[in-house]
């Protein structure tokens, strides 16, 4: 079983991703942040890192995959390809800090590995609003994240509600997170896994 969290910047994946291998004693692939030896460089000079950073991600996503589906094992996974290729580089695009050519060989490559991976058996968004993920990116103090602006965040926003209205992957089930607290208030979060298991 696969289950992959999705969602903006500052939505909650990583603590939900941990909280549900928690309880369903599940294995974790994290967002490859920490080690990420583009994401400094692009935060502070978008335009000439901004491809670099999304073959970064793509490439470590596309290995995520591959893993998940030779390991046989149970699996929570923080964040997927198809964001990748959806929100966040179409976005770099659309602000011109990715060239049209380097788009195409962008999307040319994920369109070859989509052809070797499966998606999730449960695509789990976390929908949220741009005010509450800033509160977000605040409270965990990225320093490499500390000037993203609201309307890098809420173009991101526009795209993924766009992306998961014409999802057809698989299951889907989208939780509005702007009044839930499910790291610290256990009926949050009991409420989230009793709609995860109807969905399973």
């Amino acid at each position: 079983m696969h289950i992959a969290i999705a969602g903006n910047i500052g939505s909650g994946k990583t603590t939900l991703s941990r909280l549900l291998a928690e309880h369903y004693n599940w294995e974790t692939r994290y967002e490859s942040v920490e080690n990420n030896p583009y994401l400094n460089d692009f935060y502070n000079d978008m335009k000439k890192w901004s491809f670099n950073l999304q073959i970064y991600f793509l490439n470590s996503r596309f290995n995520q995959l591959i893993e998940i589906k030779n390991s046989k094992k149970n699996v929570i996974q923080d964040r997927t390809i198809y964001e990748d290729v959806n929100v966040f580089a179409p976005n770099l695009h659309s602000m011109r800090l990715i060239s049209s050519r380097d788009f195409d060989t962008y999307y040319t490559t994920f369109n070859l590995m989509s052809s070797l991976i499966r998606p999730p058996d449960l695509l789990i968004y976390l929908q949220t609003s741009v005010e509450k993920l800033l509160l977000q990116i605040k409270k965990r103090g990225r320093n490499y994240e500390k000037n993203i602006r609201f309307e890098y965040l809420k173009n991101l926003n526009d795209r993924y509600e766009t992306w998961i209205e014409n999802y057809k992957h698989g299951k889907l089930l989208v939780i509005n997170v702007n009044n839930l607290d499910f790291e610290n208030r256990k009926n949050d979060f009991q409420n989230i896994i009793k709609r995860i298991d109807q969905n399973l």
